[in-house]
């Protein structure tokens, strides 16, 4: 009903347009014609309309307003082939990668290891800033960074992706193009007086980067990796985990995104979720795939797919990274078009996924490379970034 209400007040305020220009053509001919009286009547005309005018005017941007934030919680259409179910409980593995190894000896709860090795200070950083913050120090701090690092120069020497360290903080205008508003609702964190938001992920900034840009077909694919900060209020049913660093407010992560082609997104799509799978391989680390049900995808996404790791600990897997294939729904909301060769415009895809996000990352990594004595091996693939070291002691 808003919208049949909104284009009858568009065609209203467009007739009174054409109606003004009319008269104001009237008045110059009758003033040329030195007839001033019968100008200034209808000039009388000329306020009526510029009245009314505003008063649709100003209709029109609220009856806007309102029909953009209906459209705007629209979801996007899922892809045939994702699985119908009601939540994450029912999403489906497709594949694993390694063998899931128990060790015969007692694995301690990951904050346990780490305070063991005097690499987490969980209590000094509740007192600072309360729960869902932590103080990473010595070889575990050191370990933080070397896995980014690894998947830093992993991303760009072996897969040939570009580089970038965006913004942190990004205005709503981008907010509102590249997440739903129940995601924006439950992540991110507002700066009060101002029109900016911490993001959550670095796929806001790369995403948003795109906006309101018309693209060359030449130029495309657009392969970033990223890294950033990200900050998360994680509100909702899991909340924030008082003594790991599982679900936190603030973290670090490396991550990947392509503006592409429209039938290349699919392509795209595997050779991400893929490079997720191989680089926590060369670590040693177990993992497998899961594919999302409807229940289990944001808005905005045609078909994401989950890469989990195993957890010796909890004998399972556990979430430490997510692929997402979202069509053109980021696009058409930030107007991110691309200049075909035949002069026609069309709205490019995008996709994310995140190469690797420690601290959570962390938790597999300790687990599955911890020795018997309380030590950790340091993967080959890690030590130049360790300085050489093969264990941490």
């Amino acid at each position: 009903m808003e919208d049949k209400e909104l284009r009858q007040t568009q065609q209203h305020a467009d007739d009174l347009r054409a109606n003004r220009k009319k008269i104001s053509k009237e008045i110059g001919k009758l003033m040329g014609q030195g007839k001033k009286e019968e100008a200034e009547e209808i000039k009388q005309q000329m306020a009526e309309i510029a009245h009314e005018l505003a008063a649709l005017e100003e209709k029109e941007i609220k009856l806007r307003e309102s029909v953009t934030e209906k459209m705007m919680q629209i979801p996007n259409i899922i892809d045939d082939s994702v699985p119908i179910g009601k939540d994450d409980s029912e999403n489906v593995e497709l594949e694993k990668f390694g063998e899931p190894v128990v060790p015969n000896f007692e694995i301690p709860y990951h904050t346990e290891i780490m305070e063991r090795l005097s690499g987490i200070d969980l209590d000094a950083a509740r007192r600072v800033a309360g729960n869902g913050f932590y103080y990473l120090m010595g070889d575990i701090a050191r370990l933080h960074s070397a896995i980014l690092n690894y998947a830093r120069d992993f991303m760009i020497d072996k897969k040939g992706f570009t580089y970038v360290i965006p913004p942190y903080m990004i205005r709503s205008s981008v907010v509102d193009g590249v997440m739903s508003f129940a995601e924006m609702e439950g992540m991110m964190y507002k700066i009060e007086g101002e029109d900016l938001y911490l993001i959550g992920t670095s796929e806001h900034s790369m995403i948003g980067k795109f906006k309101d840009t018309i693209l060359e077909e030449k130029d495309l694919p657009y392969t970033y990796t990223s890294y950033s900060p990200c900050f998360r209020k994680e509100k909702g049913a899991h909340g924030i985990e008082e003594r790991g660093v599982y679900r936190i407010h603030q973290f670090e992560k490396q991550e990947m995104i392509v503006v592409c082609e429209p039938e290349d997104s699919y392509k795209w799509y595997d050779k991400m979720w893929s490079y997720t799978v191989e680089l926590f391989r060369s670590m040693d680390i177990p993992v497998r795939t899961l594919e999302c049900c409807s229940g289990d995808l944001a808005d905005l996404k045609v078909r994401s797919l989950d890469v989990e790791a195993w957890s010796p600990r909890q004998k399972k897997y556990f979430e430490v990274g997510s692929c997402s294939n979202l069509g053109d729904a980021q696009a058409r909301r930030l107007k991110i078009r691309v200049a075909g060769e035949d002069g026609k415009k069309y709205f490019a895809h995008t996709l994310n996924n995140t190469v690797v996000a420690p601290p959570r990352m962390l938790i597999a990594f300790l687990e599955n490379n911890l020795n018997e004595d309380g030590t950790i091996r340091i993967p080959e693939a890690l030590r130049p970034y360790m300085g050489g070291m093969e264990v941490i002691k």
